[in-house]
């Protein structure tokens, strides 16, 4: 019974840390937004999974060593571009809001990130899960568009009461960031298929001694070596260009230092979990249990932000809320019971 269960158990403690670790990214001052990116990159993307991997993998390097050259540069690639779509959110947010963003990068990372793994198993067109995966992506996708409408619907709520001025661009602007969060979804989807692809440095490890769901963990090690290039990259770029390595030596800055370590253990947390419960899964793991992650995640920043007080004075859009999130709860079911059909 416990092999059937904990692989979901393990996905649904990961989407705790998902859904949370986003919390700590408002406590950046007084470092610049690079500093405490740059920090917080080198806990989440290289400190965190080198020692967490170094401690469940023996013989970690030699397991990556003698992984084919392959899989290895394949995992890292996926990696750089998903840190490109990263960056791309950012852009996106500032031309179409936070709402509106969240829910095309999500959507189509969870719905992107599922299907191309899918479409690389052998055979995957008569599988006989492949209805409920794709009925369950579906589920998915229609939850995350009416959480992101209830969002906009908030938003403009508490506009008008705060009888806020402006708000989201209209016209080209508005097209080209809706243009951006799109891409931004695909390149973000980039990140369960880079781990998808690295699978052979899993089976490396499990033939070094790993057990299966331990062995998962080496195989973040190279993907999250290419998210580090770009992302550290792209932070030391902004600390060129602003000159703003003093940042590190501002005066009462433990707390954002804090934050940003305490951010990136979460955001490697909700990985390295999620890579355990989806090996427990076998060939479908990356299938079924990522877009899981990410519908769940969702469920669990909105609590976050309705303890908050961010749904506040819009009961209408928070009714409308707890419908998407109904509906990601039963793309969830839809999906877990696929994993079960042979």
């Amino acid at each position: 019974m416990s092999d059937i269960f904990l692989p979901f158990a393990l996905v649904l403690f990961a989407s705790f840390f998902q859904g949370t670790f986003g919390l700590g990214m408002k406590y950046t001052k007084p470092l610049s937004w690079e500093a405490w990116w740059l920090v917080y990159s080198v806990v989440a993307m290289i400190a965190f999974p080198v020692v967490w991997a170094a401690l469940a993998v023996p013989d970690l390097w030699t397991s990556i060593a003698s992984a084919p050259l392959e899989a290895v540069l394949r995992g890292m690639y996926f990696g750089f571009l998903w840190g490109i779509g990263g960056i791309l959110f950012g852009v996106s947010v500032n031309q179409v809001g936070v709402s509106i963003t969240y829910g095309v990068v999500m959507g189509l990372a969870a719905a992107v990130g599922s299907l191309l793994p899918l479409m690389q198993i052998p055979n995957a067109s008569s599988h006989p899960a492949l209805v409920y995966i794709l009925a369950g992506v579906c589920l998915l996708l229609v939850g995350v568009a009416v959480s992101a409408y209830a969002g906009v619907q908030r938003d403009r709520v508490q506009q008008e009461h705060e009888k806020a001025e402006g708000g989201l661009k209209s016209g080209r602007a508005f097209r080209v960031g809706l243009g951006v969060a799109v891409v931004s979804g695909v390149l973000s989807a980039l990140l369960n298929v880079g781990f998808a692809d690295a699978a052979p440095v899993a089976d490396a490890a499990v033939n070094q001694g790993a057990i299966i769901r331990n062995a998962s963990l080496a195989a973040w090690v190279v993907v999250l070596l290419g998210a580090f290039i770009m992302n550290a990259g792209y932070a030391v770029a902004r600390l060129v260009k602003h000159r703003s390595w003093g940042t590190f030596q501002a005066s009462r800055s433990g707390k954002a230092y804090g934050w940003a370590v305490a951010t990136g253990l979460f955001w490697f947390a909700a990985l390295g979990v999620y890579g355990q419960g989806a090996a427990l899964m076998g060939a479908l793991g990356p299938v079924v249990g990522w877009p899981m992650l990410l519908g769940l995640a969702l469920i669990i920043s909105n609590v976050w932000a309705v303890r908050a007080g961010e749904w506040k004075g819009a009961p209408q859009a928070l009714r409308l809320m707890t419908a998407g999130v109904a509906i990601l709860v039963t793309a969830c079911i839809v999906l877990g019971y696929s994993n079960g059909v042979r």
